[in-house]
């Protein structure tokens, strides 16, 4: 019987792995994961058996990777960012737990909320929140929520999934919303394809985000009331007293 690793590759690029997400992909026999994210590793792994998954079709991808663990085989499911955040942990656990399978290891990664709020500066410095502004699991009406509830708790907040091609104007709806509870100079700002080639920073205001062009390659950041900008960086403090 082999095993399973579930595996975040961070956001891109081969040095942002973690140590041990580089030690899970060295020791696997099998890589699979969601094709835009195994073209990001295949170069380094010319040697393994690399299984691509497309999308929406996750569950398909874990019981994958139950079939060859069962063969003997030890696999790799990769994602991007951290396994458990919007990645695949959770349903490879559920499929695991449904047929008795138990050595799956969850391997963390870093995720974009992380990654992102490093190339803006320390936006995140404070309790935040993560929501994701993709409906395709959770519905809006609770997305509208969450992000009102962060809105009024003066979280930092890191979206996730601003923009799609069937959700175009996703962004622009959550700022509307925000804007009801956050005025329209609160300083934001957006990264598109962290720690990969092209890696693009933007700062500005909610008002202005809201106009913004987005994919989803962009992860987007906006400050709470105790947030500003020095020398081209987002700050929230932490509170210390400097001098």
């Amino acid at each position: 019987m082999g095993r399973i690793a579930v595996v975040g590759i961070g956001p891109g690029a081969i040095d942002a792995m973690t140590y041990d997400a580089r030690k899970a992909l060295d020791e696997s026999d099998v890589i699979i994961g969601y094709q835009a994210y195994t073209a990001l590793i295949r170069d380094h792994y010319p040697d393994k058996e690399i299984v691509d998954g497309q999308m929406r079709r996750e569950r398909e991808r874990c019981e994958e990777c139950l079939k060859r663990a069962k063969e003997g085989k030890n696999v790799a499911l990769i994602c991007s960012g951290d396994a458990g955040v919007y990645g695949m942990a959770s349903p490879m656990l559920e499929v695991a737990a449904r047929e008795g399978f138990q050595d799956v290891t969850i391997v963390p990664g870093v995720t974009a909320a992380l990654s992102g709020a490093a190339v803006l500066g320390a936006p995140l410095a404070t309790d935040f929140c993560v929501i994701s502004l993709s409906d395709l699991l959770t519905p809006w009406e609770v997305i509208e929520k969450r992000l009102l509830a962060a809105a009024d708790g003066d979280f930092p907040i890191a979206l996730y999934n601003p923009s799609s091609h069937k959700r175009a104007g996703y962004l622009k709806r959550a700022c509307e919303i925000l804007l009801k509870k956050l005025p329209d100079d609160r300083r934001c700002g957006y990264v598109r394809n962290i720690g990969r080639e092209g890696t693009e920073m933007k700062l500005c205001t909610l008002a202005e985000l809201s106009d913004a062009s987005v994919d989803m390659f962009v992860t987007v950041f906006i400050g709470s009331s105790r947030t500003y900008e020095a020398g081209g960086r987002l700050i929230t403090p932490r509170g210390y007293e400097i001098q």
